[in-house]
């Protein structure tokens, strides 16, 4: 499996779970931290730590890959889940307002918006 298939795999068990404003970053170019972002929105922190869990057991069931570390998630606010070359965050709206990573790391060809 590429980083980019994993990228996707992410970004549909976010969808799956109604996550909103879903973006897969490439960012291999600018950073050594790893190839691509995966970043969504939940409207509550129950549905950002359901979207978080969702992802989790996604990969584990279908790729029985694990996250190298999750932060973040309990809160409900701005959750990461790493999975080495693809980190996942999931934010509620308004602190991914706050951050907008995507205006950070968009270098113009870079962001694909993720839909089925």
């Amino acid at each position: 499996m590429t980083s980019y298939e994993l990228a996707r795999a992410a970004a549909k068990a976010l969808s799956d779970k109604k996550a909103t404003d879903i973006v897969i970053l490439n960012v291999a170019d600018q950073t050594v931290l790893c190839s691509y972002f995966v970043i969504a929105s939940g409207k509550s922190s129950t549905q950002v730590r359901a979207l978080g869990e969702n992802v989790e057991e996604q990969m584990k069931k279908n790729f029985d890959l694990s996250p190298a570390r999750t932060e973040g998630l309990r809160e409900g606010r701005w959750g990461v889940i790493d999975y080495g070359d693809v980190i996942v965050h999931v934010f509620n709206e308004e602190s991914r307002l706050f951050y907008y990573l995507e205006r950070l790391w968009d270098s113009g060809a870079n962001v694909e918006r993720y839909s089925e």
